[in-house]
């Protein structure tokens, strides 16, 4: 029969015993955390590197891109410019328009041409030319986009077209901003130019401190931070408005919230755009809007306010509209261009949004002051 041992352990043994157990336990490698921390900061890295780089954009006739549907000129630097042909046939117009599109649209949305009753575009013998602005509709992308690099595609536009050596331009909207670079770099080209609504930079140099930051605080918070993305980091641009952390442009979400009443009750007149809408982003976002929010709002090669009067003989005129109650540009920085640059003919409509020009009678206005200078 086994008998257990009851064996006694001194405890020199024991503590003997327990230096050699901590001695063999497991150790991390000296350094391993560091290692770690390296790894995963890499990591993070390549990931927000990957998060801001845009996507390639889907050039219209390119194996992976949409059709081309549009009539388009060649420029040249090898871009193609998509165009549409409005009112009587250029051969015996009496006036030649050039219409520029604002914020995500395109060469469908010319105002001019479609606000403006036919019988008096035949009457007065109007031609207007609109035209996808780079990136956008069918027009390819311009990655070198700067304030003078639109101007000179419609100069080019116009002399393909045979639009003779002066043509008259409207812009809407951020199309209204364009005409300011058509003022500084193609003066001499312009027979008229009228600015409809046009979007402001707050930065431009000449407005003053209180009154740029008083404008500017009246947008939504997350307008005012997608824009000072825009301006200070717009190599962010792309990244802030598909990120879905915090809330982007309101604007290109196409939130009413930002529309006057006036705007609300206009959104029915604008009902033909489910037609093109997908056409509008089709060669992607960033290369359209996200570009717009970068040139638009960024650092601009000269300040408006410091044009001269492209008409001193008043062989010309330039016109600049705006709503009283427009919620997506301050009318109080059109104000003070407008005090700043008396020789533009300012007209203020009351009670109107940023949409006024699809208003009954409206555009009839605006071109019978801009070429026959009614009131």
């Amino acid at each position: 029969m086994a008998v257990g041992v009851n064996r006694k352990i001194s405890a020199a043994s024991a503590r003997t015993y327990t230096r050699k157990f901590r001695q063999t336990s497991f150790r991390l490698p000296a350094g391993i955390f560091k290692k770690i921390l390296v790894i995963i900061l890499m990591e993070f890295l390549a990931w927000a590197y990957q998060a801001i780089q845009p996507p390639p954009p889907k050039i219209c006739g390119s194996p992976y891109g949409p059709p081309v549907t549009a009539s388009r000129i060649k420029l040249s630097d090898g871009r193609h410019l998509a165009y549409k042909e409005h009112g009587v046939p250029k051969d015996r117009a009496k006036y030649k328009i050039v219409f520029v599109h604002g914020f995500d649209s395109c060469r469908h949305d010319a105002v001019v041409a479609t606000a403006l009753p036919p019988e008096i575009i035949e009457d007065l013998g109007i031609y207007i030319v609109s035209f996808d602005r780079p990136g956008y509709g069918e027009s390819d992308p311009n990655p070198k986009r700067t304030v003078k690099s639109i101007p000179m595609d419609i100069e080019e536009l116009a002399d393909q077209l045979g639009l003779g050596s002066k043509f008259y331009v409207i812009g809407f909207s951020m199309g209204g901003q364009v005409i300011w670079g058509c003022l500084k770099y193609i003066p001499h080209r312009l027979a008229g130019a009228t600015l409809i609504a046009p979007v402001i930079n707050y930065w431009w140099p000449s407005f003053p401190a209180n009154l740029s930051k008083e404008a500017y605080y009246q947008q939504f918070r997350q307008d005012q931070w997608t824009l000072h993305v825009a301006h200070y980091t717009p190599w962010l641009t792309y990244w802030w408005n598909t990120q879905n952390w915090f809330p982007a442009s309101s604007v290109a979400e196409h939130s009413i919230g930002v529309l006057s009443l006036q705007d609300r009750e206009l959104i029915p007149k604008l009902s033909k755009r489910r037609e093109y809408m997908a056409q509008i982003r089709q060669q992607g976002e960033f290369e359209t809007i996200h570009r717009d929010m970068m040139i638009g709002f960024g650092s601009w090669e000269f300040d408006p306010m410091d044009l001269k009067n492209p008409f001193p003989n008043r062989e010309g005129s330039v016109h600049l509209w705006h709503g009283d109650e427009d919620g997506l540009v301050p009318v109080s920085l059109q104000r003070y261009i407008a005090q700043q640059l008396p020789w533009i003919q300012y007209h203020e409509v009351p009670g109107a949004g940023h949409l006024f020009p699809h208003a009954e009678g409206m555009m009839e206005a605006i071109i019978k002051a801009f070429l026959f200078g009614e009131k």
